[in-house]
């Protein structure tokens, strides 16, 4: 691929969606964008980039953001964090929220859906000490293709069996021909939109808990800070962001504190982890 080229394609994605590129990962370019032209009448992904100076810039622009920013999920990624959500933040959360009965959580960048229903489905499992409480999921997604997936709730048979304890298959999913999908009651729980991670916060509110886990790892330094601070103000002073296994706020931003024993898990500013009391 041409230098021009590629930094064309980068710039584009940097700019866009925050997605940072570097030179060594150019074969996802090829490989992902060679159906975006084939789509679009282009023989080659120089000759898409040059499309991309017409008037199909936008539909094109479209194109590629999408197939570039689609990332994998599956049920229960990760086990153990969603093991603390259930033993520990949420009946926290349930004490400390007495008062209002109302809880509230995004899911960013939530790709295909399968982490929000992996909560819900949580959630439902303890809805006996959730009796009166309103509870708004919102799940966001730069991908217009993801975001209607996660509406549909219908996933392959390889992808529902993916992490999924077999008895939540049974109780929260209908067989269909195409594979698997999540019954009705339980999609009708989660708000999914259309959003980009570049774009301001406000008018989302504020969150009790925030899932924003692998995603982060694809954006530049100077991104990833900025959109930590600012979900930082989009969170309860008592609330929890989760990240991925891997991922770190440690130099990076200190609007964060890692939640202990947790990896992972991390808590406004120097706040007292939920669960867990100051000095413990």
């Amino acid at each position: 691929m041409r230098d021009d080229v590629f930094s064309l394609l980068a710039n584009l994605l940097r700019e866009k969606s925050g997605l940072a590129l570097p030179r060594d990962k150019e074969y996802l370019l090829e490989s992902r964008l060679g159906p975006v032209a084939k789509k679009h009448g282009c023989a080659t992904i120089d000759d898409l980039c040059q499309a991309m100076r017409t008037a199909k810039k936008q539909a094109i622009e479209h194109d590629v953001i999408e197939a570039m920013t689609t990332n994998e999920s599956f049920f229960f990624r990760d086990a153990a964090v969603f093991q603390v959500f259930r033993t520990t933040l949420l009946p926290a959360l349930v004490t400390a929220r007495a008062a209002s009965k109302r809880l509230r959580i995004w899911f960013a960048a939530c790709s295909s859906g399968q982490e929000p229903y992996s909560v819900a489905m949580i959630l439902e499992e303890e809805k006996a000490k959730l009796a009166g409480w309103t509870i708004d999921m919102v799940g966001t997604d730069i991908s217009t293709e993801m975001v209607q997936r996660s509406r549909d709730g219908l996933y392959t048979h390889f992808e529902a069996q993916r992490g999924l304890p077999i008895q939540m298959l049974a109780k929260y999913f209908t067989k269909e021909e195409q594979g698997w999908r999540v019954k009705q009651p339980l999609r009708d729980k989660i708000k999914f939109q259309n959003f980009n991670l570049l774009d301001s916060f406000g008018a989302l509110g504020t969150f009790d808990l925030i899932f924003c886990r692998n995603v982060l790892i694809y954006f530049a330094l100077p991104t990833k800070r900025d959109i930590l601070e600012r979900m930082a103000r989009q969170l309860s002073g008592d609330g929890a962001l989760f990240l991925g296994g891997a991922e770190t706020v440690i130099g990076v931003t200190e609007k964060f504190s890692p939640h202990p024993g947790h990896a992972g898990i991390f808590m406004p500013g120097q706040a007292a982890p939920l669960g867990r009391a100051v000095g413990q």
